[in-house]
C-alpha cells in the first residue's frame, strides 16, 4: 500500500570491486552474452555482404559504452574483451592498404573498452552510495515515524506516509501516536519547507511530542511543549544563518470520555466518519502554527468534539487536500469520503491512496500523510452520534 522500508544493502566498496549485487539491478550474464553475440553476428554478416567489414566493425567499438550504462563492471569488461578480440582478429589474415585502418580500429576498441569498464565502476559506486543513503533514510524513517497500524486502549490508528521525492524516504510531514496515563495522544503535522532542514525540524517536533506526552496531563500543555521545541530549533537555525520555519500541527487527546480534545495549530480540518455520514471537524478553530505563538496575544485553547465508539477520524496533511488533477482541479476529499464511511481503517487508507493516484494521474505534488483513527466500538457506546464543528 505504501512504499516499504528499504533493507540495509551491501556497501559501495563491494560493488565497486565488480561483484554482481542484487541491490543494483543489472541484466543477467546470460542475456548479456546472447545480446553481444547477436550484435556481433549482425555486424560481421553485414560487413561480409557489403564488403565494408572494417567500417562496420567500428560499430562494435561503441558496444562497451552501452554496456557501461546498464551492466556491471565485470560484464562490461567481458564485452570489451570480446569486442577487442573481434576487431583485432582480422589483423592475422589481412594485409595491404586497410591494415593501418584495422590497427587504428583495434587501438580504439581497446581504449574504448578500458574507458567503458572504468565508467561502469564509477556508475556502480555512485549507485551504491545512493543505496546506502536510502538505507540510512529508511533507518531515519523508522526512528521518526512509527510503523502503522498502532493499537492503544482507546483507538486503532492506521495510515501511511508518502514522500514527494522518491529518493527521500523522510520529508516534512510528521505523525505520531503515544499512549499515556491520560489517554492516547495523536499528532499529525507539516513542517514548512523541504529537504534536510525540514527533516531536522521534524525530528525535534516528534521527539518533543514523545517526551512531553508522558509528562503533560493536558493537551494544551503538550502543545506548549511543541511550541518551545520549534522555537529552540529556530534559535539554533538562526545561529547557523538558516531561515526560521513553522509547523502546522493537529494534536488530539482521546480518552475514555464521551468527547475528545483537540488543538489545531494552523492545520487543515479533519473528518469524522460514522453511520454513513461525514462531518468536518475543526474548521474555524485553528490557532497559529507552531513557532508563531509570539505573534499573537491569545493563548491556544482546547476544543472538544464527540467521538463515539465505532466512529473513525481521518487526519491528513495538505498533500491530500491540495492534490490536483491534470486539469488543475483539487481532490474533492469530503465527497470521496462519503462512499467510504463504513469500512475498516486500513481499507479506508488504501482506497484513498489509490483514488488520489487515479485522480492526479499518478503525479504527486507534495508529501502526503494520512491517519485513520478508529475508536473502539466498546468505548463510549452511549455517546451521541453527532459532532461539533
Amino acid at each position: 500500500m505504501f512504499r516499504s522500508l528499504r533493507a540495509a544493502l551491501p556497501s559501495a566498496q563491494g560493488l565497486a570491486d565488480g561483484d554482481e549485487v542484487t541491490a543494483i539491478r543489472t541484466p543477467s550474464t546470460r542475456s548479456v552474452v546472447w545480446a553481444t553475440l547477436a550484435a556481433t553476428v549482425v555486424v560481421v554478416a553485414l560487413g561480409l555482404l557489403t564488403g565494408t567489414a572494417v567500417l562496420l566493425l567500428g560499430l562494435l567499438v561503441f558496444l562497451p559504452a552501452f554496456a557501461a550504462a546498464l551492466c556491471s563492471p565485470r560484464q562490461t569488461a567481458m564485452i570489451s574483451v570480446w569486442v577487442s578480440a573481434v576487431v583485432i582478429a582480422p589483423l592475422a589474415f589481412r594485409s595491404g592498404g586497410d591494415l593501418f585502418d584495422q590497427m587504428l580500429l583495434a587501438l580504439f576498441a581497446v581504449g574504448f573498452g578500458a574507458l567503458a569498464v572504468y565508467g561502469a565502476r564509477v556508475r556502480i559506486t555512485r549507485e551504491a552510495a545512493l543505496v546506502r543513503l536510502r538505507s540510512t533514510a529508511a533507518a531515519m524513517q523508522r526512528q521518526i515515524l512509527r510503523p502503522l497500524p498502532l493499537l492503544t486502549d482507546d483507538v486503532l490508528v492506521d495510515g501511511g506516509y508518502e514522500p514527494l521525492q522518491e529518493d527521500k524516504l523522510v520529508g516534512g510531514d510528521i505523525y505520531d501516536v503515544v499512549a499515556t496515563p491520560w489517554g492516547t495522544r495523536v499528532l499529525i503535522g507539516d513542517v514548512q519547507g523541504k529537504g534536510l532542514p525540514a527533516i531536522g525540524m521534524a525530528i525535534d517536533v516528534v521527539g518533543a511530542f514523545r517526551e512531553a506526552a508522558h509528562h503533560e496531563p493536558t493537551v494544551t500543555a503538550l502543545v506548549d511543549a511543541l511550541e518551545a521545541a520549534v522555537v529552540r530549533h529556530n534559535d539554533y537555525a538562526a545561529q547557523r544563518g538558516e531561515p526560521e520555519r513553522f509547523v502546522t500541527a493537529l494534536v488530539l487527546g482521546v480518552d475514555t470520555g464521551t468527547e475528545t480534545q483537540f488543538v489545531s495549530c494552523g492545520h487543515i480540518p479533519f473528518y469524522l466518519l460514522q453511520d454513513g455520514a461525514v462531518t468536518v471537524v475543526g474548521a474555524g478553530n485553528e490557532h497559529v502554527p507552531l513557532g508563531l505563538a509570539n505573534l499573537v496575544d491569545e493563548p491556544r485553547t482546547v476544543d472538544w468534539f464527540a467521538f463515539p465508539g465505532g466512529a473513525t477520524l481521518l487526519l491528513c496533511t495538505d498533500g491530500l487536500t491540495e492534490a490536483r488533477s491534470p486539469e488543475g482541479v483539487f481532490y474533492p476529499l469530503e465527497t470521496r469520503l462519503s462512499g467510504r464511511v463504513d469500512i475498516t481503517a486500513g481499507r479506508l487508507i488504501g482506497s484513498l491512496v489509490a483514488d488520489t493516484s487515479d485522480f492526479t494521474a499518478g503525479t504527486q505534488q507534495d508529501d502526503l500523510a494520512i491517519l485513520a483513527v478508529r475508536r473502539s466500538p466498546h468505548r463510549n457506546a452511549e455517546a451521541p452520534v453527532t459532532a461539533t464543528t
